[in-house]
């Protein structure tokens, strides 16, 4: 495997030495996105003028080699004249991590005081987001900036039902989207980010915000949220579009689990963070889900790997999955304190397993439409505020059930490692 020691390509360096220094970058990772991209940079634009005319900014957009118009698009648009525009085509694995790489490498050249990034294909963002997200780092001391949304009940199902729920649990703080895709951080956390040896892993694909958040967390900077108001972007239906972003969710979890556990083992329950920002909610665009292919993916999943969830999993679990395989759309569902479990058992038999790991990512994946598929049915008649108390209700339960995790954590997880 090729080893990069930098995410910017020649040209790109030498454009951040021309620019010199900035006191403002705001990173735009993308991969054809010619029809939003555009919206993107002139929102970014408008609040950067609106909000931070006296400050040097720089808008820098950090393309994976899209194949579309998206880099076109992006150089056409005009931005303030008083602004720098950075148009790039990134180095090093295809993925939002390296994109993602390079706008931390030309914050840290430019020594900018504050640095966001934003994602590319959003609908709803405002010009006041770049204020929501750069005023605490700038104006109150505080070196990473989460995003709070309002979004629909069906989108983020990967949050809601694992990665809000874990991060919580384990490391003590209630940051509600820990991969929401648009942060912003101080200095001193982009050059953090830039020297870590991470960049030839799923970090540099999309483990890359959950690394983020975790990174920030355990090396004790100071966080807080910003309240960004509704966010409508691409959702897509996590019945038919999961692809390898919950794999690399998911690794880069359970392997910071694994580098961290010195740290999430000592913490017991959570404390809020402040939150900044937008006063308001509305309820978003709908998010569109299948839930009988939901229901399909998991008994295909049950036909193909009962016996493997037979051996890994505990006996109350396994009798949990075989009771919701012989259920219909009418009447499913897994309860949360059994997917709460089996979080845990999964997440201490990858740390228990030295190979076949991508075969328990595997395993993991029908359960996790099992869980979506319950509670997209138990949800289907409330409201996304409504389906948001469920969310948080589950979240305290796993946070509750941290001993448990604990203990199988040094138990016999992953007996069924020799029949993979």
């Amino acid at each position: 495997m090729t080893h990069y020691n930098t995410a910017l390509r020649s040209y790109t360096a030498k454009r951040v030495e021309e620019i010199a220094s900035a006191d403002i970058i705001v990173g735009i990772p993308c991969f054809n996105n010619e029809k939003t991209v555009a919206h993107v940079i002139q929102m970014v634009s408008h609040g950067l003028a609106k909000h931070y005319k006296d400050r040097r900014s720089v808008i820098m957009i950090a393309d994976g080699g899209s194949t579309d118009d998206t880099r076109e698009m992006a150089k056409e648009f005009e931005i303030k004249p008083w602004q720098e525009k950075l148009v790039s085509i990134y180095r090093g694995p295809g993925g939002k991590g390296t994109a993602l790489r390079s706008v931390f490498e030309a914050a840290d050249r430019l020594d900018v005081k504050a640095c966001a990034v934003v994602d590319s294909d959003l609908r709803s963002i405002t010009p006041d987001w770049i204020e929501y997200l750069i005023s605490p780092v700038l104006e109150k001391g505080y070196q990473f900036v989460s995003p709070v949304y309002m979004r629909h009940k069906y989108d983020g199902t990967i949050t809601n039902n694992i990665v809000y729920n874990l991060t919580r649990a384990l490391y003590g703080k209630r940051v509600r989207q820990p991969i929401g895709g648009d942060f912003a951080f101080s200095k001193d956390v982009a050059k953090y980010y830039v020297q870590q040896d991470v960049w030839e892993t799923d970090i540099a694909r999309y483990g890359i915000d959950i690394w983020m958040t975790t990174s920030a967390i355990t090396q004790g900077f100071r966080l807080c949220q910003s309240n960004l108001g509704t966010k409508i972007h691409d959702a897509k239906d996590p019945g038919q579009h999961l692809g390898p972003m919950f794999r690399q969710v998911l690794w880069t979890i359970f392997s910071l689990m694994e580098r961290n556990e010195g740290y999430w083992k000592n913490i017991k329950g959570s404390e809020p963070l402040e939150v900044f920002g937008f006063g308001g909610a509305s309820e978003p665009e709908p998010v569109r889900v299948d839930l009988e292919a939901m229901i399909g993916h998991f008994k295909t999943g049950f036909e193909q790997f009962s016996s493997l969830w037979k051996d890994v999993l505990c006996r109350e679990c396994f009798d949990e999955i075989k009771k919701t395989a012989g259920m219909g759309p009418s009447d499913f569902h897994l309860s949360t304190e059994a997917w709460i479990r089996m979080v845990y058992e999964l997440a201490a038999t990858f740390h228990a397993w030295k190979v076949n790991r991508n075969k328990l990512l595997d395993l993991m994946t029908p359960l996790y439409y099992a869980r979506v598929a319950s509670f997209v049915r138990q949800t289907w008649n409330m409201s996304s505020q409504e389906a948001e108390v469920l969310v948080e209700e589950q979240a305290q339960k796993f946070e509750n059930d941290k001993g448990y995790l604990l203990k199988v954590w040094e138990g016999e997880a992953g007996k069924a490692v020799a029949n993979c």
